[in-house]
């Protein structure tokens, strides 16, 4: 069974769509069949593929208003074992029309379990705010990763997104958890930097990667190529960062995994 892994952290600007679109390719080089879903109306995680937003058929948007199915809103990249289930601007509108809808936190949630099975890991770029999509996100997840910047406001984005979180698994997902907290844009030469990442440690009791994502030109140049950074420039530190995020969660897992069940 798939593990579904929401990207998520109500504070823009912290590398969210970047870690979906360039964890998610990584993955998938380490032989792992990988959906990414993109739950943000900005489409960033789609057009970080290089699809045409325009020219997409059955998104996201039609997949939770039940227009099309989850199996019909999934392309298939030019990458292996790499699919993705487009947004477009069409998503904005979902927030007001799933409300007509009694199961509408769990729209998501009832398509990706129909599919989970096809692949080891789904990743969603849930939205930069609270909002009814982020619910349906959360509630379809097993665990969330928060990418976050090592500076103090981000501190303030983190303590509500795991007031969200614990909503959540108060009133519609009792099994949701962190997977981890992952640090970007990093710079490990300034001492608020550092400071910031010892606070994270002493005050919360959750996974923090050892991998840090550092700032790189070529991350940012990536999206407007329509390519994930491992196949724009795999030489940049900004490939070897998520190359190594990415067998840090996997390797990581599997040994875990193993000990628990010859405990």
């Amino acid at each position: 069974m798939g593990k579904i892994i929401a990207v998520a952290n109500q504070k823009g600007g912290v590398g969210k769509s970047t870690t979906a679109i360039n964890l998610s390719s990584c993955i998938s080089q380490l032989e792992k069949r990988v959906l990414l879903v993109d739950m943000d109306s900005q489409g960033n995680a789609t057009s970080g593929f290089g699809v045409e937003k325009n020219s997409v058929n059955h998104s996201v948007y039609e997949m939770l208003l039940g227009e099309c199915t989850v199996k019909e809103a999934i392309l298939s990249m030019e990458y292996p074992r790499m699919d993705l289930i487009a947004a477009t601007t069409d998503l904005a509108g979902a927030e007001v029309e799933l409300l007509e809808y009694e199961d509408r936190e769990f729209r998501l949630r009832i398509s990706l379990d129909l599919i989970r099975d096809d692949y080891d890991y789904i990743f969603i770029d849930c939205p930069p705010s609270l909002s009814m999509l982020t619910v349906n996100c959360l509630t379809a997840a097993d665990s969330v990763l928060i990418p976050m910047q090592a500076e103090f406001y981000a501190l303030e984005g983190l303590a509500l997104l795991i007031n969200t979180i614990g909503m959540i698994q108060e009133r519609l997902n009792p099994e949701l958890r962190i997977e981890g907290i992952l640090f970007t844009m990093y710079d490990g030469r300034t001492k608020l930097s550092q400071e910031i990442v010892e606070n994270v440690k002493e005050n919360l009791d959750v996974r923090i990667y050892e991998t840090f994502i550092p700032r790189n030109v070529r991350l940012a140049e990536a999206p407007s190529y329509g390519m994930p950074i491992n196949l724009y420039d795999p030489r940049s530190k900004g490939a070897k960062g998520y190359t190594e995020l990415a067998k840090e969660m996997v390797y990581t897992e599997n040994i875990e995994g193993k000990t628990g069940n010859g405990e």
